[in-house]
């Protein structure tokens, strides 16, 4: 799948504090386009406020970063633009109502709406038709899901779809958009060891095409990435650039919960 290149990230400081406490605090990073970074984690740590304030979804507190040549906060929307989010639950979950063939062609429809130029809009609906079925088969191929291998192939519910096939789409749907940062969040969740090694090595594959690749999770599999940012001030020996979180009375777990709550989603 063609990448219109992936986006560097570079943070120094980086922090966000809720009403309570802050969610991260004292994050640096240095990841070239094309990376795998983890933010690893035990939940609660503030690696999912993390993930959105390094997407231009959450607005940082302290310190300075800088996503594909755009500064964190000044340029929140333009690195919205730039980046998708794959599974981010309570952001942008998949429907369990919905089928796969579903998902797919809304997610065609509205990127062909908002992100593509006034004259593409202008073509006849069998070409938009034609593009819209080569974006996704482009995007399935990336994330390794195979419609055939499915219960009901396109027309699987979400609910029917095991861990690492919703996963897969999640990635797949926010592949459409030809993203220069993918954000997937709970990489590892409720994962057995083969589903976890072939997650991870799904998000190597789509680092390795282009698109830079942020991941939270427990525990990184440091085989495949290029960088890892641990939230919780714990060290690691295979840790390229890390945080340190203050112990501020536990408030920690509190300032994640607050910042989530109080801080505007775009």
């Amino acid at each position: 799948m063609n990448s219109p290149g992936g986006a560097a990230i570079s943070a120094e400081g980086f922090g966000l504090k809720g009403p309570r406490g802050w969610a991260f605090r004292s994050v640096d990073i240095e990841a070239a386009p094309g990376s795998l970074v983890a933010l690893a984690g035990p939940s609660g740590s503030g690696r999912t406020c993390l993930l959105l304030a390094l997407t231009g979804r959450m607005r940082p507190t302290e310190g300075r970063a800088e996503v594909g040549g755009h500064s964190l906060p000044r340029g929140m929307a333009a690195v919205r633009r730039i980046s998708a989010l794959g599974p981010v639950p309570g952001v942008s979950d998949l429907d369990p109502a919905l089928t796969v063939d579903e998902h797919l062609h809304e997610r065609a429809l509205l990127r062909r709406r908002f992100d593509d130029s006034f004259r593409s809009l202008l073509r006849p609906r069998a070409e938009g038709a034609r593009a819209a079925r080569r974006r996704i088969d482009e995007s399935l191929a990336a994330a390794g899901l195979d419609l055939s291998g499915l219960v009901k192939e396109g027309r699987t519910a979400v609910r029917d779809l095991e861990r690492l096939e919703a996963l897969r789409l999640s990635i797949a749907l926010a592949l459409i958009g030809r993203p220069g940062l993918l954000a997937v969040d709970d990489t590892d969740l409720k994962l057995p060891d083969a589903d976890r090694i072939a997650a991870w090595r799904l998000l190597r594959s789509v680092a390795d095409s282009g698109t830079t690749v942020l991941a939270v999770c427990s525990q990184a599999r440091t085989e495949e990435c290029t960088t890892v940012v641990r939230t919780d001030g714990a060290p690691d020996l295979n840790t390229h650039n890390g945080t340190g979180i203050e112990d501020e009375g536990n408030t920690e777990g509190e300032g994640t919960a607050d910042a989530l709550a109080e801080t505007g989603r775009a």
